[in-house]
């Protein structure tokens, strides 16, 4: 039996072939397959293949050592250099192939090797269980930019056009890149509203306090969700949270320890725990946040709804913020807020008496946070690179920890699944945060920061319009590329961590995909492996790349020898009568009669006004034929 023939087999008959021969047939199909090949190999060849057959060759029979999910047999194959690979998917309206092309970089020449890769996902049954995953949709995100256009190099923000620096406002810098900000910095809503409603986005003001008594005031402005729904869908499908955090926690208010949230579901939360507080809020309600700070460094923080004292929702000890100051904190999904934020306008609501509003505190009792870039020659960019389970999420979030003077953005699929608290099913939230990313990645080029690209990245079309998009940043490029061993075992932990492994069709498919960048000089400004040497590296994938392409199964070829015939659309009745007249005289006229009188004759909604009329016998034929 050929291996093709072993690849078409499913999965309960590959399970039964291996129990008839007393193996194991536990496992995915890429296994079973490579399981039962290896038996039948071992029954036919002998352990040492003759010298006779040049232009084949045996692997060793040990495990192979570039192996990352299974354990590697001995096999037969070609020893042609890899330059193409096929891969073939089965869905419910047949087998569908779509080529896509992928370049390839060496050092001494650029060159393009087009592959065929599938879209759509072979899962086995075990993998439909758990899922698509990140690797498929991030997969499916990064074919797009095959075809993509070259991007418009950026204009450069002049550093005239610099915003007030003392004028209290939302902090784009300080914000989600999926929150919008108006032009005056007063209001905001999330960016993504409409294709992504479970997305939480949040944003800090630019200044905040450390002493005295302070206080602003937020007004659920709008819902932003047009669909018709009852009372209680409508409740659940905005939220809103406003509060008071310390600059270096994160984005979603309430989340992190330092982090103190009014829920607009009548809770309160910090560090991600939720406590019952006060009432609910609704489209108009104006929410005040007022913060107290005492001689020896304690903190009360309460709150107010449409004037009314709610009460003290958190009392902080000195030894909670250790002199950090708190800035005031917005999250919302699927709404707009409003601050006051102009010190000449009156107060929504009387303020407590002795509380100040922060927009109305001199220059020295406001803290300024961190000010962002002038310009793109001051901002930095990596792109990390690498198949999935690599490592690159850790290696990026410990980039961060040990630099946090550079305040990195870290664009990533689980970064914004993070941001959809609500929940719901993974499958649609990985679906609308590839995408939403994308999107994300085009912005943060047009917004001076530093940005880290936690992806695959493993397409070169994708990597180029990526890096050109930044045209101006100071690029650099992470490969993460591990061991077989060590990718093995980041694999297991991958799957044990995660809430759904990742699919080996998938798995098999990127590393079919995947390209390792070399140094160009005009797409980036410095090029680093930081696991494998770029030789080494380059060398393992190669024999990744050898392995997949025997187990995935082949792409069918189209049969030359009997073309597709272009059929010609039906008469919605058949054959005109006229031609039956024609060939047959007065049976064919007979004929006409019997196909006047059928049902569907007269119920035809639209007559052709080529035909001729006739109220006896209905159409008779073309004017031209009598």
């Amino acid at each position: 039996m050929k291996l093709s023939d072993i690849k078409k087999l499913k999965v309960a008959v590959l399970r039964s072939r291996l129990e008839e021969v007393g193996l194991d047939s536990r496992g995915l199909k890429a296994e079973l397959v490579d399981r039962l090949w290896s038996k039948l190999q071992d029954e036919v060849l002998p352990v040492s293949c003759p010298p006779t057959a040049p232009t084949e060759t045996v692997e060793n029979c040990a495990p192979s050592s570039t192996d990352a999910s299974i354990a590697a047999p001995c096999y037969v194959h070609s020893t042609r250099e890899f330059t193409h690979s096929g891969t073939q998917t089965e869905t419910d309206t047949g087998v569908t192939t779509v080529q896509q092309g992928t370049e390839l970089l060496s050092e001494s020449v650029n060159c393009s090797v087009t592959e065929r890769i599938d879209v759509d996902e072979d899962l086995s049954p075990e993998e439909e269980e758990t899922g698509r995953g990140r690797a498929f949709y991030e997969f499916k995100e990064e074919i797009r930019y095959k075809r993509a256009k070259s991007p418009q190099p950026a204009v450069d923000r002049e550093e005239t056009e610099r915003q007030d620096e003392d004028k209290v406002r939302l902090d784009q810098h300080n914000s989600h890149l999926h929150f919008e900000v108006s032009s005056d910095g007063s209001c905001g809503q999330p960016r993504f509203w409409a294709q992504s409603p479970s997305l939480w986005s949040g944003s800090r003001l630019t200044h905040g306090v450390l002493q005295g008594r302070v206080g602003f005031e937020v007004r659920l402005e709008k819902i932003l969700l047009p669909t018709q729904l009852d009372d209680q869908e409508f409740t659940k499908s905005y939220g809103v949270r406003v509060g008071w955090s310390v600059a270096d926690t994160s984005l979603l208010l309430g989340e992190d320890e330092l982090s103190f949230a009014y829920d607009g579901s009548s809770k309160i939360v910090s560090g991600g725990k939720k406590e019952e507080f006060g009432e609910s809020l609704s489209v108009g309600d104006i929410i005040g946040c007022y913060t107290s700070f005492s001689t020896d460094g304690g903190v009360q923080l309460s709150f107010h709804k449409n004037g009314r004292f709610m009460g003290v929702a958190f009392s902080l000890n000195a030894s909670v913020l250790r002199g950090r100051p708190l800035f005031p904190h917005i999250l919302c999904k699927s709404c707009a807020v409003r601050f006051l934020l102009d010190p000449t306008t009156p107060s929504w609501y009387l303020s407590p008496p002795g509380f100040t509003p922060l927009a109305a505190l001199t220059a020295e009792q406001r803290i300024r946070s961190t000010l962002p870039p002038n310009s793109r020659a001051q901002c930095e960019v990596l792109m990390m690179v690498g198949l999935p389970g690599s490592g690159k999420s850790h290696w990026a979030r410990t980039h961060m920890k040990q630099h946090p003077q550079k305040h990195y953005r870290l664009l990533s699929t689980e970064g914004l699944l993070a941001c959809m608290i609500s929940g719901g099913p993974r499958d649609s939230r990985l679906r609308q945060a590839s995408q939403s990313l994308t999107a994300l990645i085009e912005m943060a080029a047009q917004t001076p920061g530093n940005y880290i690209l936690d992806q695959c990245n493993i397409f070169f079309s994708a990597r180029r319009h990526k890096l050109q998009l930044f045209a101006g940043f100071r690029r650099r490029v992470l490969v993460v590329f591990p061991c077989a061993d060590e990718w093995k075992r980041r694999l297991s932990l991958h799957k044990m961590s995660e809430e759904e492994p990742i699919p080996q069709t998938a798995l098999l498919k990127l590393q079919v995909s995947c390209s390792l960048p070399v140094q160009q000089t005009d797409l980036m400004e410095e090029l680093q492996y930081v696991e494998l040497p770029q030789e080494q590296a380059q060398m393992l994938l190669q024999e990744y790349k050898s392995r997949a392409c025997r187990l995935l199964p082949p792409v069918p070829k189209q049969d030359k020898k009997h073309p597709r015939v272009h059929r010609k659309r039906r008469h919605p009745l058949g054959r005109p009568p006229s031609h039956r007249i024609h060939r047959t005289g007065i049976n064919g006229w007979n004929n006409m009669l019997s196909w006047t009188q059928h049902p569907r004759y007269w119920n035809v909604a639209y007559r052709d006004q080529s035909y001729n009329y006739n109220r006896d016998f209905g159409y008779v034929g073309y004017g031209n034929d009598y």
